[in-house]
């Protein structure tokens, strides 16, 4: 039985295409990345934007979610999940770090509405590049985007609003968020995660009390508002249960 060797065997002696990346992706993003996952969808768009020509460069999330290469890749990186689903992990990581910039545009079809995710390396060019996208200035997207397509109204990701707002992520918050898209509407977590940095509760067990709080009590019952402590509007529909007074109040 011949002999395959199990490790890289080296690059070969041809002339190769070389992929651009900015040293800051080694001086400064890369000691933050601490998924392997991650790391490897953010090196697999700068080689993808490599191979494109043109003004207008950005990544397609379906391109990603079909491309053969970096799912085989994937299936190493997470024994737990499909890699599928460590792609989808993946990208919401790039996108919270901010390394990737996400564009969401919805186009009527005969099956209804399709959204597309594009993806911009959060360069000068691209951020440049995502604000003429949505002052509508940009004429070469015009046999891109179809007349009919309209930008979302978008809000952060579950990963973005924390890091963005509370800590940067950890795998064990990571599951804790993932667990609480799947309990929650999104308007209720950005409407917590609004009320929590308002008044300068910034940690993920205050999100979760407001967001159980509503759950058992209705969203509608009482006020948003914080009570005061021993205050009158403690009573009644405005009392927070003991269980999360530690956390509520303070």
């Amino acid at each position: 039985m011949p002999y395959k060797p199990s490790g890289f065997i080296g690059f070969p002696d041809i002339k190769m295409r070389p992929v651009i990346i900015p040293d800051h992706f080694f001086t400064d993003l890369l000691p933050q990345i601490d998924d392997l996952a991650e790391l490897k969808v953010t090196l697999h768009c700068f080689w993808l934007l490599n191979e494109q020509s043109g003004e207008l460069r950005y990544v397609r999330g379906d391109d990603l979610r079909q491309d053969a290469t970096l799912l085989a890749s994937l299936n190493l990186a997470s024994q737990l999940h499909t890699a599928q689903a460590t792609l989808e992990d993946a990208i919401q990581r790039a996108v919270a770090r901010n390394t990737l910039l996400r564009l969401e545009i919805d186009t009527d079809s005969a099956a209804g509405v399709v959204t597309e995710d594009w993806y911009f390396i959060n360069t000068v060019k691209g951020r440049q590049t995502m604000a003429l996208i949505r002052q509508g200035k940009l004429q070469e997207l015009q046999p891109v985007i179809p007349e009919e397509a309209r930008l979302r109204v978008e809000r952060p990701n579950i990963f973005t609003l924390y890091e963005q707002n509370i800590n940067m992520m950890t795998p064990l918050i990571a599951d804790q968020l993932r667990d609480m898209e799947k309990t929650y509407a999104p308007d209720w977590i950005y409407e917590a995660f609004e009320i929590a940095v308002s008044r300068n509760k910034r940690n993920l067990r205050y999100v979760q009390a407001i967001l159980k709080r509503w759950e058992t009590e209705g969203k509608d019952a009482g006020s948003h508002e914080e009570p005061r402590r021993n205050s009158p509007e403690r009573q009644g529909q405005n009392h927070i249960p003991d269980e999360y007074s530690d956390i509520i109040i303070g």
